[in-house]
């Protein structure tokens, strides 16, 4: 089947005609379907425009100009999760995250009002103050009895956003500089991005990345002048901030010399690999953006190839893992965190249905559809509760967040860890060798 004739472009998204990339994306698309079954939002909305091959057709119409910015179009562009699921199976390679984020961007003027104000949402609260903010207001309130049950039925989307206020489990992690120092042969050095969310929400999954990165002989830092990946900026359409974030990136983690940049939640680095992508088009930071994708590594992808002594502590339980979207169909890692978990003796590992379907979060989705991410929830705590597992795996803060407040919102007697938590907890690491690695 040979390139379509796209008509002249019209008055709306004609600027997109002008890049080239952008085109040839779409264009690969066959419309073959092979997707559509896999898609979150067609699973539950059955409509052909809430598929990644309706949502094509729709940027197609909106950048040749058959179609204006109407509140129904933006709807089914809005209600896509980014999952890229469409993108792990298509034959034809069709960039979807990037055409939508494009899209996105690019609708930032025209869109409703409401685009507007997340936007701006967006970056006033994922700052270190709103966020510490958030942090202990959870505390204060996050193990309060809440009338969840009365309304799973009636109003699920509210019952779910309810479940999500949990308190965390430690105070912030907010150390900068020096983290940890090896033990035993120094092989290397690495930095770690802290990110905006996992410092008050998990803080527990940075102390067990640094006390793993320790053990396995590496040096940990963070670098001053790190910020946010960018990833929550670009999936709503605000392009200009996530590239600023990712140059202040480049230059924090580069002036850091480590050998390695790691990181523990699956859609920053997903984000970070994809800075060549994002600064295409900035001649000055293009080639710094390789150099750096180059240097990222998931937390599971680097310890699944370090020669870590093997755990002395059991921890007998069944164990299902939830693959993180963005580390499973945007960066291919499937099985280095299983590989971690088998290391740990006692553990089975029983695998769940379509492991790898979206479980709903999707970075802020599901503050902002709620009714589709509860749905999306039940389904998949269905899947865990049938394999009779305990507890349930993952590898991102978002994941780790929605099953927690799935579980609270089905009334499941379930603990939901990183990996690396789990990991941790095997070598029995003491309250005082956690200290001392976080006051390095």
């Amino acid at each position: 089947m040979g390139p379509q004739r796209e008509p002249k472009p019209g008055a709306f998204l004609g600027t997109l005609v002008k890049d080239a990339s952008f085109v040839e994306g779409l264009a690969r698309c066959v419309h073959c379907g092979l997707c559509v079954p896999h898609c979150p939002t067609f699973r539950i909305l059955r409509v052909e425009p809430d598929s990644p091959r309706g949502r094509l057709h729709i940027m197609r119409a909106l950048t040749w100009g058959r179609i204006g910015p109407a509140p129904m179009a933006l709807k089914h562009l809005d209600l896509c999760l980014l999952c890229r699921h469409c993108e792990a199976v298509c034959p034809s390679g069709v960039p979807f995250g990037h055409l939508m984020e494009t899209v996105r961007a690019e609708l930032r003027s025209s869109g409703p009002l409401w685009w507007a104000v997340r936007r701006l949402a967006a970056r006033v609260l994922l700052r270190p103050l709103p966020m510490l903010s958030a942090h202990w207001l959870l505390r204060a309130v996050g193990n309060l009895p809440m009338p969840i049950s009365l309304l799973r039925r009636a109003a699920p989307g509210a019952a779910l956003l309810m479940s999500l206020a949990q308190a965390p489990r430690r105070a912030p992690y907010l150390r900068r500089g020096l983290l940890a120092r090896p033990k035993g042969e120094r092989k290397g050095r690495v930095a770690l991005l802290l990110g905006c969310v996992v410092p008050y929400l998990t803080p527990q999954t940075h102390v067990a990345t640094v006390a793993l990165l320790a053990r396995a002989g590496l040096e940990v830092v963070a670098p001053e002048g790190q910020a946010c990946c960018g990833a929550l900026y670009a999936h709503i359409g605000d392009l200009t901030t996530a590239r600023r974030l990712a140059r202040r990136n480049i230059d924090a983690f580069l002036g850091s010399h480590a050998e390695a940049i790691v990181v523990n939640a699956a859609g920053c680095g997903a984000m970070l690999k994809e800075y060549p992508h994002l600064l295409a088009h900035d001649r000055r930071y293009r080639p710094l953006a390789e150099h750096f994708a180059s240097l990222v590594r998931d937390v599971t992808e680097l310890l699944a190839q370090m020669p870590l002594p093997p755990p002395p502590q059991a921890l007998p339980m069944d164990v299902t893992y939830q693959d993180p979207c963005h580390l499973a169909h945007a960066q291919g890692i499937r099985e280095a965190p299983r590989r971690l978990l088998r290391m740990i003796p006692g553990i089975r590992l029983v695998e769940m249905e379509a492991p790898d379907e979206c479980c709903g979060s999707a970075g802020v989705y599901n503050l902002l559809h709620p009714h589709v991410a509860s749905t999306l929830a039940r389904r998949r705590m269905a899947q865990v509760v049938a394999t009779g597992a305990q507890v349930v795996a993952t590898a991102n803060v978002g994941c780790a967040l929605q099953l927690q407040a799935a579980a609270r919102l089905y009334g499941r007697r379930l603990r939901v860890a990183h990996v690396v938590e789990l990991l941790h907890q095997a070598y029995r690491a003491t309250p005082n060798e956690d200290s001392s690695l976080t006051n390095a």
